[in-house]
């Protein structure tokens, strides 16, 4: 999801980044109720039983203006229930086309950082995306400390565990970004697979990481595998914590390159549960 910085923009983000310091809201050693998986516990989850404002122990927000990475259109915005909200157990993101704060778009990207990060598990994420040209959702996953490298992206790496983008329906990408493996230099490790009913159901997006690979999965469909080639953090950087983000962009490089479809508004990608995971003791 994040694609490139301007210079400006990378030195705002890399303090943002480099400000706060790794925390994890439950560990390993603490099991949350809820539904178990042999060989795993579960760690932390949002079930979304609740009505209102996403649950503020568990999400904090990206606020930003347009442009911000990858040449997006939409405003990010802060605890506004028109862009986040939790309602008849679902979580909503929703993308609106308002002029909110003067921008043609609104939307939100709710980020789990230091109220859970997590170095190895399972991500499980029930959700369904929004339709449209020019919509393009995702969730996935930075580095909770960038330390590696040149303290930036993509030296301290990105997990893609679900991207859609509204031109091109049905079809689930995940990828992972790095030193050596990056979407600048097409270089990136990615895979894709057909999901003809995206956009009208409900499907669980799940990611399993090692020390020794990344696996990702729609429902029980493996489709994405990245195995650890120990060469060094250039080539894994997916030793240490990283959170969870879940947002909804509008138009930018990928999402509007074939431009946005400005009747399909409002749009919003759905999720009916957030489950993380790590192998059990």
């Amino acid at each position: 999801m994040l694609r490139f910085f301007t210079l400006t923009l990378f030195a705002t983000f890399f303090v943002f980044q480099t400000s706060c310091s790794s925390h994890v809201s439950d560990p390993p050693s603490k099991k949350v109720d809820g539904p178990t998986i042999d060989g795993w516990t579960l760690v932390w989850s949002d079930e979304f039983d609740y009505t209102g404002l996403p649950d503020s122990k568990k999400w904090g927000y990206d606020v930003a203006a347009p442009g911000w990475v990858n040449h997006e259109a939409q405003g990010y915005t802060d605890k506004r229930l028109e862009n986040a909200r939790v309602e008849n157990g679902n979580l909503i993101i929703e993308a609106r086309r308002d002029n909110y704060n003067n921008y043609s778009y609104s939307s939100a990207r709710l980020v789990s950082k230091n109220r859970g990060d997590w170095t190895y598990g399972r991500v499980e994420v029930r959700a369904k995306v929004p339709a449209g040209r020019g919509t393009w959702p995702a969730i996935w996953m930075l580095s909770t400390v960038w330390n590696l490298g040149n303290g930036g992206w993509p030296d301290n790496g990105e997990i893609d565990i679900m991207e859609h983008v509204g031109y091109d329906p049905g079809v689930i990408h995940a990828s992972t970004h790095c030193n050596k493996y990056v979407w600048t230099n097409n270089t990136q490790k990615t895979a894709t697979i057909k999901i003809a009913d995206a956009t009208t159901a409900f499907h669980n997006y799940i990611m399993e990481w090692s020390a020794n690979e990344i696996k990702m999965y729609v429902d029980s469909n493996l489709y994405f595998t990245q195995t650890n080639e120990n060469k060094g953090w250039q080539y894994w950087p997916f030793f240490k914590d990283f959170y969870l983000i879940l947002n909804l962009a509008i138009g930018g490089d990928w999402g509007g390159a074939q431009g946005i479809d400005n009747s399909v508004f409002p749009q919003s990608m759905e999720v009916e549960y957030v489950r993380v995971y790590q192998k059990a003791n």
